[in-house]
């Protein structure tokens, strides 16, 4: 296929190829796409009609583990996307691929394309899912979900509306420790669950506004901007790529910090564990936390919340310093040397022990708890060991993956919540049948996000 570049010139053009193209499929949203006979690529020895072919929809430092399908038999990369050339390039070169683009929309008009894998900052995520999932596109979406509580309600429609296969990418799903150590307790080993921990690492302060900088030819600034509002190029707003200072992470326009964007993963893990026991999320919350009031990065940097479940269990959820703060003070029972190691985690106690899952481990209060691992009892948990693979086997099989979108939407609403007491300073509910927020008319408004036009859900 001839390499295709769209440039911001002739994004207008893309835009109504577009529409032209997914209104036209319209008839057949919903239904499972067939895969070229065209798909064969390096993988010549799977049969076609078992071969994935995936767009990936941004080539910034978290696309990486999307070269994954280019090396699992029944998928390939077709085409990359990403409003910085220089970015695309690297995909380009990395993964042998031919066909890059600077607008995600001319990969969604592609119909060679079956499902798309999307890696953008945050503040992209649901829009762009439902605007694959319209354009009948199955979905590997990074985490954190949305940006809103509302856009994470609406992004129920990638699944019930549009009959789409959709992945989070919170791929602990598929590590054995981590789905044993839940299988542990679910099997009763820890006996009924009295308390749940949670905590992740913390955010970042920092990054300046200024110098405002031109915006380079080969960046499509407006694009990258997106539904988020307009504001000065900058190089620690969209240059800095460096892990403590990538303000694209720490502003609240594009994301809500570390409270998401890492908590994503524990968070998962305790709701993977509540779905299984008909647990919903926490119906009241009180958290207290810290947004810095300097500098360019706004969002939470440590935070420290404490919520309840329906049927009165407790869960407390907190950055990592602040958990090994706690912990060293007492407040976090059974909290040892083991906890003061892990910088993420989902500890669970129960009333006979207590069982700690982390990235790629768990641990148990008792030798013979571990011993029972690989045999916990009748309880399982769908077993996946490569979340890549899974997504791929899954939209050919069309059952949905390992982290489905529903329980996506539970554990980031969590988080949303803990963003929200912190910036109101309001204990605040959840109400399960609405599923709105209550106990702040604030907190209420502030389940949306206005979007810039002409971006909309």
């Amino acid at each position: 296929m001839k390499k295709m570049i769209s440039t911001p010139n002739e994004q207008g053009f893309s835009r109504r190829r577009f529409l032209k193209n997914s209104l036209g499929a319209g008839a057949l949203l919903g239904f499972p796409t067939i895969i070229p006979a065209t798909a064969l690529g390096k993988n010549g020895a799977v049969a076609p009609s078992e071969r994935v072919n995936i767009g990936v929809l941004a080539c910034g430092g978290r696309s990486a583990a999307a070269g994954a399908y280019k090396d699992y038999a029944k998928s390939q990369i077709v085409a990359v996307c990403d409003p910085v050339l220089e970015r695309r390039l690297q995909k380009v070169q990395a993964w042998g691929v031919s066909d890059h683009y600077s607008d995600f929309r001319d990969v969604l008009a592609r119909s060679d394309v079956d499902a798309v894998h999307i890696s953008t900052a945050d503040h992209w995520h649901v829009l762009m899912s439902l605007m694959a999932a319209r354009a009948g596109k199955d979905v590997y979406c990074e985490k954190p979900l949305g940006l809103s509580i509302e856009q994470n309600l609406a992004a129920r429609d990638i699944v019930n509306k549009y009959n789409r296969v959709f992945q989070y990418g919170t791929q602990q799903r598929s590590s054995d420790p981590c789905r044993m150590g839940i299988e542990l307790v679910l099997n009763g080993h820890i006996g009924d669950v009295k308390e749940i921990y949670v905590w992740a690492p913390q955010g970042y302060a920092g990054g300046s506004a200024t110098p405002v900088l031109p915006v380079p030819n080969t960046f499509d600034y407006d694009l990258w901007l997106g539904p988020a509002p307009k504001a000065p190029f900058c190089h620690d707003r969209c240059l800095n790529m460096e892990f403590d200072g990538k303000a694209i992470w720490f502003v609240y326009d594009y994301a809500i910090g570390f409270l998401g964007g890492w908590g994503a993963h524990p968070l998962d893990q305790l709701q993977w564990w509540a779905d299984e026991e008909g647990l919903d999320i926490p119906v009241e919350y009180k958290a207290t936390g810290t947004i810095p009031t300097e500098g360019l990065h706004n969002t939470v940097t440590h935070w420290d919340m404490e919520s309840s479940y329906a049927n009165g269990l407790k869960m407390r959820f907190m950055d990592t310093v602040t958990a090994k703060a706690k912990g060293a003070a007492g407040e976090i029972p059974f909290f040892n040397e083991i906890g003061e190691k892990a910088d993420n985690c989902t500890h669970f106690i129960g009333e006979n022990g207590w069982i700690r899952v982390t990235r790629g481990v768990f641990q148990c209060s008792d030798e013979k708890i571990r011993r029972m691992a690989k045999n916990p009892g009748p309880r399982r948990l769908t077993e996946s060991r490569n979340h890549f693979g899974n997504f791929v086997d899954s939209v050919l099989s069309r059952k949905q993956p390992v982290a489905n979108l529903d329980s996506a939407i539970r554990s980031d609403i969590i988080s949303h919540m803990a963003d929200l007491s912190i910036r109101t300073g309001k204990k605040l509910g959840w109400d399960p049948v609405k599923e709105v927020v209550t106990g702040s008319k604030q907190a209420r408004k502030m389940m949306h996000r206005d979007m810039r036009k002409p971006w909309t859900l």
